[in-house]
């Protein structure tokens, strides 16, 4: 099979079969919104814009607090279990579409808890839809609890032992929300707990936040992976460090765009991560608001940069080195991945 594409469809349909993982995720950030509009009605309560154009329209903001000041909003018609079921399967739908084969996925307890929602009828429902997946597409998959670092360490500690009962479906923590002004540094007892519990550790750093906050996830917290990432590369020596240690960086290209990390595709820098050995994955964030899922990502960030069928192989195996899964099953995946890229 030749390295090249010769033309954009071409690309596209490689990437639509490729076999991938997806491991940065925010299942609220896929309550599309015709979904939103539906569990507000069945659920008798206002949504919280006026019509679905409405809601597009809202989502032409420009850093990552707008953002995150329309998220929180539109997450309040979460309320009963079947809620939190449908939106989990409907992402996962959408994923199995786009060749996912394993999904890592974030959730945000503090966001509901705070509305009054049960931990218990959060979790419950993605974790049916979670085991549906499993059954229904063979897709498995990993779930992450993340912190809201916009609030204490406290109130992060209280909800790990809220979540205590759930530690046999729980796979990992994570650090997400407002990331400048809250660096990983507030939140090392909280992680250093969640380790000795046998939680795998992520931590949203160098998206907005300086190269600081990366070093910081991985000498402060001891983070497996680092999500986002994108800042690292303004510290030559991090950069040596994290290709040495192999640590997989989970980067949101279409969310990067969206947010105004980088002002056009072309100037993306997911190419030069992989020229310099960075162990760099392609992921969705929060699909519904910054413009589409995995495959669109992909299909985006290797137009704009043209990209190869090597580097897309590179970024699809990525995928599942970076993942929390077993040695016999990174195999059977990887094994997968080299006979699809062997097809004439």
């Amino acid at each position: 099979m030749a390295d090249a594409f010769a033309t954009p469809a071409d690309r596209a349909a490689f990437i639509a079969a490729l076999p991938k993982a997806e491991l940065h995720l925010h299942i609220e950030g896929s309550l599309e919104p015709e979904l939103m509009f539906e569990l507000a009605r069945r659920n008798g309560i206002a949504p919280p814009f006026a019509t679905v154009g409405d809601v597009r329209a809202a989502y032409a903001f420009s850093n990552l607090q707008d953002f995150l000041d329309i998220y929180y909003r539109g997450r309040g018609v979460l309320q009963p279990e079947q809620d939190f079921y449908d939106l989990t399967a409907a992402y996962l739908a959408r994923a199995h579409a786009d060749g996912v084969r394993h999904a890592e996925i974030f959730f945000d307890p503090q966001g509901h808890t705070a509305r009054g929602i049960p931990f218990a009828t959060v979790i419950g429902g993605i974790t049916r839809a979670l085991d549906d997946a499993q059954a229904r597409y063979d897709m498995s998959s990993r779930l992450i609890m993340c912190f809201l670092r916009h609030l204490s360490e406290e109130e992060a500690e209280a909800t790990l032992d809220e979540a205590r009962p759930w530690l046999d479906r729980i796979d990992g923590v994570g650090l997400d929300s407002s990331e400048v002004g809250h660096p990983p540094a507030k939140f090392q007892r909280v992680f250093a707990r969640a380790r000795d519990l046998g939680l795998r550790l992520v931590a949203h750093a160098g998206e907005e936040g300086p190269p600081e906050y990366v070093h910081e996830a991985l000498d402060l917290l001891g983070v497996d992976r680092i999500d986002h990432g994108n800042r690292s590369l303004e510290d030559e020596a991090l950069v040596a460090r994290l290709a040495d240690d192999a640590m997989c960086l989970t980067v949101c290209p279409l969310s990067n765009l969206k947010l105004c990390v980088v002002d056009d595709m072309t100037a993306h820098p997911l190419k030069t991560m992989l020229d310099a050995g960075l162990l760099a994955t392609v992921n969705s964030d929060d699909p519904s608001y910054f413009g589409g899922y995995v495959n669109a990502n992909y299909t985006a960030v290797a137009d704009a940069l043209d990209l190869s069928r090597d580097e897309l192989v590179t970024l699809a195996r990525n995928s599942f080195l970076g993942a929390f899964l077993d040695d016999d099953a990174k195999a059977r995946h990887l094994a997968a991945i080299d006979a699809y890229a062997a097809l004439p």
